[in-house]
């Protein structure tokens, strides 16, 4: 397990969301302060404001991908693309783990939830969820891809 996996897992078992345990684990790497590193990610949690769509901990990666690979103009066509193209490698790998990028799919949810209330975290809640290995996986893919890109 990375330095980013571990501080990511430990993040989210805190009580951080997913998408805040993996951003802020890379504040190392982005050059972001904490407090606005949560702010910044927490409304990715829970597959986007607890919609269950993209799982929160490939939001906070490719954020983190963004920080450290993004684009700035608009008409840099190439860059885009190359960025893009990072974008979907990342979730592929992902994918390829976890059979998803959909926290409804990866929580294995009948049907999707409506509610804004965030669950507590019992011990249960831990038991029953995967994604402190979602979090701590997806941290360790975005660093191979670091690690590649800066070797």
């Amino acid at each position: 397990m990375t330095g980013h996996s571990q501080a990511a897992r430990e993040l989210f078992e805190r009580g951080y969301n997913c998408a805040q345990a993996v951003f802020a684990a890379y504040c190392d790497e982005t050059g972001l302060d904490f407090e606005t590193a949560v702010k910044l990610s927490s409304s990715f949690g829970g597959g986007m404001g607890k919609l269950r769509e993209v799982c929160g901990a490939v939001s906070g990666i490719f954020m983190v991908a963004g920080l450290k690979y993004g684009y700035t103009s608009p008409d840099d066509d190439e860059t885009k693309a190359e960025h893009y193209k990072l974008i979907q490698e990342l979730a592929e790998a992902f994918k390829a783990e976890h059979g998803s990028i959909i926290c409804r799919d990866l929580l294995e949810l009948q049907e999707q939830t409506q509610t804004h209330i965030p669950e507590k975290r019992t011990r249960e809640y831990y038991q029953d969820r995967p994604c402190a290995d979602l979090v701590a996986g997806a941290a360790r893919i975005l660093d191979e891809v670091i690690g590649q890109r800066h070797p």
